[in-house]
């Protein structure tokens, strides 16, 4: 740890990537103008009883229960990204892009910009939409729920909501900027650094409600069960199979090239939260549905309030075993289609093939496609039941020991573990690059 303060450069890197999570975190505490900050309280209460706001409000850092201007966090970021990286399996022009290198990298990074904005946009009109209707339960009719952040109808006009989309998106747009100026300037991942510090930031207050209703005892035995769980993040995001490469020997000239080993790391968990996020945004879209649909508070045997109902019992409440069935096949299903996206078999061996390299006892072309595809198929089975298993740890608790939250596990800590490793990855090469001893032995 000395080490990383001892060399100048990567000492005013790590400072600067500090002053700029300071800056986010800041941010997430300053209200958008225009609400009713008393109704606020009341949003963050229901946030509390967990569903799709507790979800939401993971990646914001609790800044979209406060109705921040870093509300949206950086999840319209991370939903152009994953849109982008879609598109290019189907769009030839994206696909020419990413072959560019360098130069279609740029042209795919501003047209993920345009996208994030555009989302920002969506999402900052439908945030509001559902905040002014009470919607705060998102399935839930404003008569039970009792609140809005405009403060009444007469406050909910054109001029009111230009601000707080103008307000949202413009933080939307600056978190973007930060990231990448971290990116460049900083140590590690800008986006992933401030998703890391998004999620990290809620545990002590989760910590202390767990403390609070069910005593020190069970905080101390969550927290040793937090640590093994870790210790198995940790030992799966860090495992992988290696496939060996063999390049033949071919002659330039007067000189003899080629002819050396190497191997395809794939990793177990190749996909790594990103189905979790694919699975709670296609799980909760019927959840919002249903606030279109029209219900009477006055009889509760009419078909929207039926319908609301029966979403809120088996989609939003994490007890139930529909909800649990449900998102666990969702995650394992999002889990080989995203790694068959990050990682193509004919690709790579088309790759393979070009460069003049074979899998030794596997013939080039179509059999290393089909050996491949193999292997990332047997590989990715445990990874999908692993991280399946530590998404469905939080609702277990809830429905096994009542406890309304389950902060050192799941989607948090499988953010917080992957995102330290590769900041550490990138700390340790660079003290191995000055002759310093590094963290990974």
């Amino acid at each position: 740890m000395k080490n990383m303060f001892k060399v100048p450069d990567l000492r005013n890197k790590i400072l600067f990537t500090l002053l700029m999570i300071g800056l986010y975190r800041l941010g997430s505490h300053v209200p958008v103008p225009g609400i009713d900050l008393g109704q606020v309280k009341q949003l963050q209460q229901q946030a509390e009883r967990g569903g799709v706001l507790s979800f939401l409000q993971l990646f914001s850092g609790g800044a979209l229960t406060q109705f921040a201007v870093f509300a949206l966090g950086i999840m319209p970021y991370i939903t152009s990204s994953i849109i982008m990286q879609i598109l290019a399996v189907v769009i030839p022009k994206l696909e020419q892009w990413q072959q560019q290198g360098a130069v279609g990298q740029r042209k795919i990074t501003q047209w993920t910009r345009y996208l994030t904005i555009a989302i920002a946009l969506v999402q900052s009109f439908g945030l509001a939409y559902l905040f002014h209707n009470g919607g705060g339960g998102f399935g839930r009719v404003r008569n039970t729920t009792g609140f809005d952040l405009f403060g009444g109808d007469q406050n909910f006009n054109l001029p009111r909501i230009s601000l707080v989309v103008l307000t949202l998106v413009a933080g939307t747009a600056l978190l973007m900027w930060m990231g990448e100026l971290m990116t460049q300037r900083g140590i590690g991942n800008g986006m992933s650094l401030l998703i890391f510090a998004s999620v990290v930031s809620t545990m002590p207050a989760q910590g202390g409600q767990i403390n609070a209703e069910k005593g020190l005892g069970w905080l101390i035995a969550l927290l040793g069960l937090g640590i093994a769980i870790l210790v198995a993040i940790v030992y799966v995001e860090l495992g992988y199979r290696r496939i060996p490469v063999q390049f033949a020997k071919r002659v330039v000239g007067r000189r003899m090239y080629g002819g050396q080993s190497t191997y395809i790391p794939l990793k177990v968990n190749q996909a790594g939260v990103i189905p979790i996020i694919f699975a709670s945004s296609v799980l909760y879209l019927p959840v919002i549905a249903t606030n279109i649909l029209p219900v009477d508070p006055n009889h509760s045997s009419y078909w929207g309030n039926r319908v609301q109902r029966w979403v809120n019992d088996n989609l939003v409440n994490g007890r139930g075993i529909a909800y649990m069935i449900t998102f666990g096949l969702l995650i394992i299903g999002f889990t080989y289609f995203y790694t068959l996206i990050t990682f193509d078999p004919h690709q790579q061996a088309d790759t393979i093939r070009k460069q003049g390299g074979f899998i030794p006892g596997i013939r080039p072309g179509p059999q290393t496609e089909r050996y491949l595809a193999k292997i990332v198929n047997r590989i990715t089975l445990p990874g999908a039941l692993f991280v399946t298993a530590v998404a469905l740890l939080p609702a277990i608790m809830l429905a096994v020991a009542n406890i309304s939250n389950f902060p050192f596990a799941g989607t948090t800590l499988l953010i917080a573990v992957g995102v330290a490793l590769e900041t550490m990855k990138q700390i340790d090469s660079q003290l191995m690059m000055r002759n310093y001893e590094g963290f990974l032995k």
